[in-house]
């Protein structure tokens, strides 16, 4: 018998699941909140006008390369 109050854990949602999806959604929400996109963007631009810009490129085409299609 399956007890209704309490949530089950171990449930698998199958793909597009609700509760990362939530989980997602707060920690978005939270980072936003806590003005921390700016600052993250400016470094994110500082790293791709540098000479880090190699490596990054190299880190997405290997990343890329690994993505299922």
């Amino acid at each position: 018998m399956v007890n209704k109050d309490k949530p089950v854990t171990n449930k698998n949602e199958g793909e597009g699941s609700r509760s990362a999806a939530r989980q997602y959604n707060a920690g978005l929400k939270e980072h936003i909140d806590a003005g921390k996109v700016k600052p993250a963007a400016e470094k994110a631009k500082k790293a791709v006008d540098s000479a880090e810009n190699a490596e990054l490129r190299d880190a997405e085409k290997k990343g890329a390369a690994k993505a299922r299609r």
